[in-house]
This record gives C-alpha cells, sequence and structure tokens, in this order.
C-alpha cells in the first residue's frame, strides 16, 4: 500500500487507516464480536493498513482493550493512535483536562493496548475548566517520558451553527493556535468527506501550510457512502444514526443522488469497484498529508477500503464528484 508521511514528527502509516470505534461502541451493537473484530484488524494488516484508531471512551475501554488483542502479536506493523479527554457517564460524556487525569489516563490506554509507547495520542476534547495549554503540557510530558511518540487534536465545533458564514472549524484553528506554542500539533483528526468538505475550507490549508497530518474521520458518511444503507432501512435504537437528521428515511432517500454519482464513477473503474473506495479514493487526493480512517467492523469491507489507495481517479471523476447535488438535511 502507497505510505504517507505526516506531521512534524514524520508519523510513516499506510495510505488508508482503519477506524475501530464500531468494533465495540456505537453502531450496530448487536453485530459487534470481539473475535470477528479482532480478525477484522488482522485482515485490515495484512491489506497494508497501519493506523488503528481508538480512544478510552470507545466501549468505554473495551475498544482498547480489543486493539490491544491484536497489537500483542502484532504490535511492530501497526501506529496506535489513541485519545483521552473524555468521560463517559450515564446518557452524558464529560471532558477531563485535568493534567493528572492525562497522566492516569495514558498509563491505563498502555495497559489495555498491550505496549509500551502509544504512536499518537490525541485529545479528543478540550475541557472548558482547564486551560487547554495545561492539557497540552501534560501531554507534551508523555512525550519526554517516552510514553507517547506525537500529539494530536481532535476537531471542536463539528456541529458548530454556520450562520453569517461562521466557519466550521474556528474553534479548532484557535485551540490548535494556542497549543502550538507549548509543543508541536503532528496531526488533527477531523471530518471530511464528500458530503462533508467543510474542512476544504480552512482546516485543511492549516494543517498542510504547518506539516500537520489530517485524519479524515467519517471518510464514508456514517455508511451513507457506502450505498449499502437502504432509505427507510432503519437502525438499532442506540445506533446514534436513528436520531440523527441526516439519517432519516426522507433525508437518505433525498441523498441517494450522492451515492447514484459515487456508482458512475465507480463503474468506469471496473466491476470490482464499489461507491466506497472511490469516496476513499477522493478523500485521498484532498492531499499527501490525508489519511482517512473509515470504521467497520468486517473483513471483507476493511480489505475492500484498504485497495481504494490503489485507485487513482481522473480529473473527469473529480469534476463530476465536485458536481454531485449538495447533500439535505442538516448535520445538527
Amino acid at each position: 500500500m502507497e505510505r504517507r508521511t505526516i506531521g512534524a514528527a514524520a508519523l510513516d502509516v499506510g495510505a488508508v487507516g482503519l477506524g475501530c470505534m464500531p468494533m465495540s461502541w456505537a453502531y450496530d451493537t448487536s453485530q459487534q464480536r470481539g473475535d470477528r473484530s479482532l480478525r477484522t484488524v488482522h485482515a485490515a494488516l495484512d491489506a497494508g493498513v497501519t493506523l488503528l484508531d481508538t480512544a478510552d471512551m470507545y466501549g468505554p475501554f473495551t475498544n482498547e482493550l480489543l486493539v490491544g488483542r491484536a497489537l500483542k502479536e502484532r504490535r511492530a506493523e501497526a501506529f496506535v493512535s489513541t485519545k483521552c479527554g473524555l468521560l463517559v457517564g450515564d446518557q452524558h460524556v464529560v471532558a477531563n483536562g485535568r493534567p493528572s487525569y492525562v497522566r492516569r489516563a495514558c498509563d491505563a490506554s498502555l495497559r489495555r493496548l498491550q505496549t509500551d509507547v502509544i504512536d499518537l495520542y490525541q485529545l479528543h476534547r478540550a475541557d472548558p475548566e482547564v486551560p487547554v495549554e495545561d492539557t497540552w503540557g501534560a501531554m507534551a510530558d508523555l512525550v519526554s517520558a517516552g510514553k507517547v511518540r506525537a500529539l494530536g487534536l481532535c476537531a471542536v465545533g463539528a456541529r458548530a451553527s454556520r450562520r453569517g458564514g461562521s466557519d466550521r472549524y474556528e474553534g479548532t484553528i484557535r485551540q490548535l493556535e494556542r497549543i502550538q506554542q507549548v509543543f508541536p500539533v503532528s496531526a488533527v483528526e477531523a471530518e471530511l468527506s464528500v458530503w462533508s468538505p467543510e474542512a476544504l475550507r480552512r482546516l485543511l490549508p492549516w494543517c498542510e501550510a504547518r506539516g500537520v497530518g489530517f485524519l479524515a474521520a467519517m471518510p464514508l458518511g456514517n455508511g451513507f457512502l457506502t450505498g449499502t444503507l437502504t432509505p427507510g432501512g432503519g437502525f438499532e435504537p442506540d445506533d446514534p444514526r436513528a436520531r440523527h437528521p441526516r439519517f432519516t428515511a426522507e433525508m437518505m432517500a433525498a441523498n441517494q443522488p450522492v451515492v447514484a454519482g459515487l456508482r458512475r464513477v465507480a463503474a468506469r473503474h471496473g466491476e470490482e469497484v464499489t461507491p466506497a473506495q472511490v469516496a476513499l479514493a477522493w478523500t485521498l487526493r484532498q492531499g499527501p498529508h490525508v489519511v482517512p480512517i473509515p470504521g467497520t467492523k468486517r473483513e471483507a469491507w476493511a480489505v475492500e477500503n484498504a485497495r481504494a489507495a490503489e485507485l487513482r481517479l481522473a480529473a473527469a471523476d473529480l469534476t463530476e464528484i465536485a458536481g454531485l447535488p449538495a447533500p439535505q438535511g442538516s448535520w445538527d
């Protein structure tokens, strides 16, 4: 698989990563199987994927434990990204950026991941009660201690109002400017896909100008861009898409032209090419520092996603994708 180097720390990863969250948290929980998910991680590694993205809040904790089982056998083949800063309670999530907590959280993640170093440690969300510089300073101390190799930040304000032309990621950029003064940011994780391209406006250029890697979260639009979801098909009650404005039967039907366009592009590249691979190939074309991290819990889809790095979109393909209808329905 094609390789990419991201961030000031020169992080070497495969072109497509693996988002491990769906394996043990949130999506289709009745379909989550530990052994199947473990096979999926191994299949992704076999296909050339190296970046495994997880977080302590996924589960909580069970996702890191799952990744740790895979790393026990194949640590040298994997680039491990995990996150701290969010605590999951009953029906709520709260931020905790206290330096003492960050240190404890890192040690706990290292134990669950069965490793002595985390390649990329990301701040999931800043704590409004703690100066972000203090949190970031504690994370930088983990680098000095040899427990972490590089630091990243997950985007904030992803659902912020865009009234009056305000930028969706203004809050993230302000935070980045502050923490960059404390310790170098190696990567930013934010949503980026064919039907959610807002990061292209300011956040991606900010990263590119500073040599900061960009981890493209939800590059398949929470599964919609795969073309495998049926409008009105419904979701399990605890699946966040069951309450999502863009996943109502009406909005899914209205947005089918987006998937149809991806199918047309895929058909030009061969019968084996899928809309999901076209969507991932589009994301990869947004810059050499961009690494999509699609989530899945199935082996076949992990391999299919990895092979998207081999797909070369032509100028006509990109023009057609750019001309697709804007998605209908709010993300809020």
